[in-house]
């Protein structure tokens, strides 16, 4: 099975709502709080997103807010996990984020979650808590640059 990294276009986002809801970790209270309206207006307008897929199934997709400077998604189909493709679809999120800028961007994830292992292995520095009792990660410019030397 050989994993496509590209990025997101309009026809995805169904797709990627299937992704969405999937995840037993980071789960939406309510599905409809993210309709495929917001999927789009973070796609195209905001940011960018990248969808992971084998055989034109999307397993994974990562989506960075630049109006926020904010990864708003990084999901990964629990079928498909621990194969590398959230790590790929993090890192090419993450170019691409800082060629645009070079401002922090940040985060949030529940703490005891394998997200919030993930992002601390992946050099992301705790910066307190967000919202709803999430852990609050950043990410500078100079980190990710030394990170991928």
């Amino acid at each position: 099975m050989k994993t496509a990294i590209r990025e997101a276009r309009t026809e995805d986002i169904p797709q990627i709502q299937i992704v969405r809801n999937s995840v037993k970790e980071n789960m939406l209270s309510d599905p409809a709080l993210v309709t495929d309206a917001d999927c789009e207006e973070f796609l195209f307008e905001r940011g960018k997103g990248w969808v992971g897929e084998i055989e034109s199934r999307i397993i994974g997709f990562s989506i960075v807010d630049l109006k926020e400077n904010n990864i708003w998604a990084l999901f990964i189909h629990p079928d498909f996990e621990n194969l590398g493709i959230g790590r790929k679809l993090h890192d090419v999120m993450l170019d691409w984020y800082f060629e645009q800028t070079k401002e922090d961007v940040w985060l949030g994830t529940a703490p005891g979650t394998r997200a919030e292992a993930f992002y601390r292995k992946s050099g992301w520095q705790e910066r307190g808590m967000h919202g709803k009792g999430e852990i609050k990660f950043e990410m500078t410019y100079n980190n990710w640059k030394n990170k991928k030397q």
